[in-house]
């Protein structure tokens, strides 16, 4: 199969030429290799001056975590920046894969950052915010700018089918509000199964329901494991059923003290272990919206997971969308992945009083104006929203209703 460009990828190709360094992140498997490769190609292509190296070369990992200019013994070395001879033509790009390999990334990086600034690009890509946020330092800002690779979202998960007909369409769907697409039964076939298998791409590529089950399976108990390992847990199982507990819970509020009762694990390992799966890309917790800045700090988040598929594997849920109980939840969490494309993961919150009225998701960053959106399988679920004493309380953010398809009081889906 040919390449399927991501839709980051063209972001990552206009930064190139930037003086900052390109950082690429992302959970295992979501096609960071498969794009820096890509990045390669086409840079060598386009006649630049460009290496590729992997920091899973052991020979490579070693002669770097002695000493940063030792990168150079596997390619051509950039002039010295104080060297008045040098001239940015010259400029060398090194593509360097795993980089959260190393011992001390973040020195390595500025190292060679002050020492060669425009004659020197780097391009990496690191495997988990957990080891980005330990190993990367202040000492890089405004030294780099950080992508974050997701898994592939549902316009890329049509165009990985070879349905870029279904993604254009999709794309006249949100743009236009009176248009009544003939290939709808299509759209949400596919749609049906995204959020079933989700988008790791090795698992979209493939078309065989069980194939896709063992490729998800495989990731769950080989990379998230490895995550586990390296992140320093030493409680496998009790990693893993928290993260299966949490994933039968997405949309709903995480009770750290419930959740330490009913799994016997003490609430600092809790939260050890939800910030490990936040910082490997697994989980997003979101914050309660109000105006209380206290109150809003210590109320219970919600969790979402980054993708439906792993979700739904943990928890061994495979069946069609129509027979499923937590098919609202399901929608839920793809609305907050659709969110999280549009806008900074901090402005998207939840709302709920103690009485128990609710609204989804909240993107505001001032109180005053914003979106908020609530979101119900079917029609039948919308007179039970308390969305009316939102609307009195923040009269500036109206509220959006989604469901599954498109009704007279709701949006469909597709058109967020």
């Amino acid at each position: 199969m040919n390449y399927k460009p991501r839709h980051i990828h063209k972001a990552i190709w206009d930064h190139i030429q930037k003086k900052e360094y390109t950082i690429i992140t992302g959970a295992r498997q979501v096609g960071k290799t498969t794009l820096l490769r890509e990045l390669f190609s086409e840079m060598k292509e386009a006649g630049y001056k460009v290496y590729y190296l992997t920091l899973e070369n052991i020979k490579i990992l070693q002669e770097t975590n002695k000493e940063p200019e030792n990168i150079f013994r596997f390619t051509d070395k950039p002039a010295n920046s104080l060297d008045p001879e040098s001239k940015r033509k010259d400029r060398i790009f090194l593509l360097i894969d795993e980089i959260q390999y190393m011992n001390d990334p973040s020195g390595f990086l500025k190292y060679l950052y002050d020492t060669y600034l425009e004659n020197l690009k780097i391009i990496a890509t690191g495997s988990s915010a957990f080891y980005i946020d330990s190993k990367f330092k202040d000492s890089l800002a405004g030294r780099k700018k950080i992508f974050n690779l997701k898994s592939l979202n549902f316009l890329e998960y049509l165009e990985f089918n070879d349905r870029e007909d279904l993604s254009e369409e999709v794309k006249r769907i949100k743009d236009r509000q009176d248009y009544i697409s003939l290939k709808q039964v299509d759209i949400y076939n596919y749609f049906d199964n995204y959020l079933i298998y989700g988008g790791y791409p090795a698992v979209v590529l493939e078309n065989n329901p069980v194939v896709k089950q063992e490729k998800l399976m495989e990731l769950r108990d080989s990379y998230v494991k490895r995550d586990v390992l390296e992140s320093g847990i030493k409680n496998e199982l009790e990693f893993f059923n928290l993260m299966a507990v949490t994933a039968d819970q997405i949309g709903s509020q995480v009770n750290k003290h419930e959740l330490s009762n009913t799994l016997g694990i003490h609430n600092a390992t809790i939260n050890k272990y939800l910030q490990t799966l936040e910082k490997c890309f697994h989980i997003t917790l979101i914050k309660p919206f109000h105006k209380n800045l206290r109150k809003e700090l210590t109320r219970m988040p919600k969790v979402y997971f980054l993708d439906t598929g792993l979700r739904n594997t943990l928890l061994s849920r495979f069946y069609p969308l129509n027979d499923r109980d937590d098919k609202g939840a399901l929608l839920k969490n793809y609305v907050f992945l659709r969110l999280n494309e549009i806008f900074p993961n901090e402005t998207i919150k939840y709302w709920r009083t103690t009485n128990g009225n609710e609204v989804d998701f909240v993107v505001s960053a001032d109180f005053k104006t914003g979106q908020a959106f609530e979101v119900k399988y079917s029609r039948k679920e919308l007179k039970n929203t308390g969305y009316q004493k939102f609307n009195k309380q923040y009269p500036g953010i109206p509220v959006q209703l989604i469901t599954y398809e498109p009704h007279m009081e709701s949006k469909s889906i597709l058109t967020l």
